[in-house]
């Protein structure tokens, strides 16, 4: 009765693992639909490395219109600023990062070259919003809007006057600064400048006191979708807590980026082979139902990746998870050893087994939660590399504590109705010094797991 449950434990098993083979590695078109499947591990977001793109380097400094006169929270507030405008833009993959105390690192993947970074986030320029057309921007002086008062801008489109713009949101102060100028240049035909950077101003009118914490702005150069869009952008790129220089550029080749996927691929199928062979050669029967556990790994952790939002898939990345198979593996090592150990020591097998498990589940917990906390450490003051060694790490750990403490265990015990006595095909060996008359089988144990057909005891050699 025990042999047939786990047999359809097993059978149900394999079901669910070519399913995650096929989900994972296919790639189709879904009959009678539009929609094409094409695999978790073609659906990972790619880093800058893998998939080519642009990184551009920009030297922060405190802007003249910051409301703070404290430069980290200026580059944090700037950051947050840089993202929601690359997110925005469709750039979910985007990373921006703090590179030592005073720089910010942009990194957009499937760009070309840097010009089309400038065209998302706009050339960095400070804003400034003002009655005065001598406005001095490195010297502000007077009233005047600034960039720090602007929280949000948008294109929109006018009905009423068939045309697209740009909307101004603002602060409560930036609200209020804003419907003092615009209540002036209206009571004395003022002309409202905006000025972004050191271009000439745009100019603006206004034929009535504007409240309610934004405006829309239309007309002059803004004529379409696209000039809007640009318009936008431009005042956006002035509203960064921080004034930004950009110091250095690069692009990557998606070429080189694919090869380099390619290539670690391949030497990460090849070790998984080799590691699946010596553990078959090394633990027989065993070696194969931890090679199964990794196989489920593999699956999951090609889930996660492209389930996970945040994670990007990076040449460092691609080594975190190298290495958390390589620790999976050593958890099944440790296990198999201390089984070794406790059959060599004179117990029978099933007994062996449950001491082994028991016996190897501190030493893996300990080792795990070590690197899980030196993954996080990582990943808090790393760079954008190191935080994309240090996810996929953290991932690939306690995945890899799941397949081995979980897994694992229930493979094993699914197995031993099939062999609880030939100890030849798990590669278990008696001491050459123990006494066979030391043999020990705990009795309450086999008599329990008995009666649960959980494990039995059935024909064949004790070696």
């Amino acid at each position: 009765m025990a042999k047939k449950r786990s047999i359809w434990k097993f059978t149900i098993l394999a079901i669910f693992i070519v399913i995650g083979l096929v989900l994972t590695f296919a790639s189709f078109g879904v009959p009678g639909t539009v929609y094409h499947y094409n695999g978790f591990i073609n659906s990972i977001p790619l880093g800058l490395d893998l998939s080519g793109g642009v990184s551009a380097v920009y030297q922060a400094s405190l802007s003249s219109t910051s409301n703070t006169q404290d430069l980290n929270s200026a580059i944090e507030s700037t950051i947050t600023r840089l993202e929601s405008i690359l997110y925005d833009e469709g750039f979910s993959e985007a990373t921006v990062v703090r590179q030592g105390s005073d720089k910010i690192r942009v990194e957009v993947p499937n760009l070309t070259d840097t010009s089309e970074l400038f065209d998302v986030i706009g050339e960095p320029a400070s804003l400034y919003i003002t009655l005065d057309s001598s406005f001095n921007v490195n010297n502000p002086t007077g009233d005047y809007v600034s960039g720090e008062d602007i929280s949000n801008v948008y294109v929109s489109y006018n009905q009423e006057d068939s045309a697209y713009g740009v909307v101004l949101e603002f602060t409560s102060t930036g609200s209020d600064e804003f419907a003092a100028i615009t209540e002036e240049a209206a009571n004395n035909s003022s002309t409202i400048y905006v000025f972004i950077g050191n271009d000439d101003p745009l100019s603006l009118t206004a034929t009535e006191k504007i409240t309610g914490g934004s405006t829309f702005i239309s007309g002059g150069s803004i004529v379409d979708y696209e000039s809007a869009k640009a318009y936008s952008m431009q005042i956006m790129s002035g509203t960064f807590s921080a004034k930004l220089t950009l110091t250095e550029s690069n692009v990557v080749s998606a070429t080189l980026g694919k090869d380099a996927l390619l290539y670690g691929l391949i030497a990460a199928g090849v070790a998984i082979f080799i590691v699946m062979v010596i553990m078959f050669l090394r633990y027989g029967e065993l070696g194969l139902l931890a090679n199964v556990s990794l196989v489920i790994y593999i699956i999951l952790m090609c889930f996660f990746l492209q389930a996970i939002p945040f994670v990007q898939l990076t040449l460092p990345g691609l080594a975190g998870i190298i290495l958390s198979i390589g620790m999976a593996v050593d958890g099944n090592v440790i296990i198999f050893e201390r089984i070794k150990e406790e059959y060599a020591s004179g117990k029978k097998i099933p007994l062996s087994v449950k001491n082994g498990f028991k016996k190897a589940f501190w030493p893996i917990f300990d080792s795990n939660i070590t690197t899980i906390f030196a993954a996080i450490i990582l990943y808090i003051l790393g760079t954008a590399s190191i935080k994309g060694f240090a996810i996929t790490l953290l991932l690939g750990i306690l995945l890899s504590m799941f397949t081995t403490l979980v897994v694992s265990r229930y493979l094993v015990k699914w197995y031993l109705p099939f062999n609880s006595t030939n100890a030849k095909r798990l590669r278990l060996k008696r001491s050459k010094n123990l006494n066979p008359e030391c043999v020990i089988v705990d009795e309450s144990i086999a008599s329990q797991e008995t009666a649960s057909e959980e494990i039995v005891v059935e024909g064949g050699d004790e070696q």
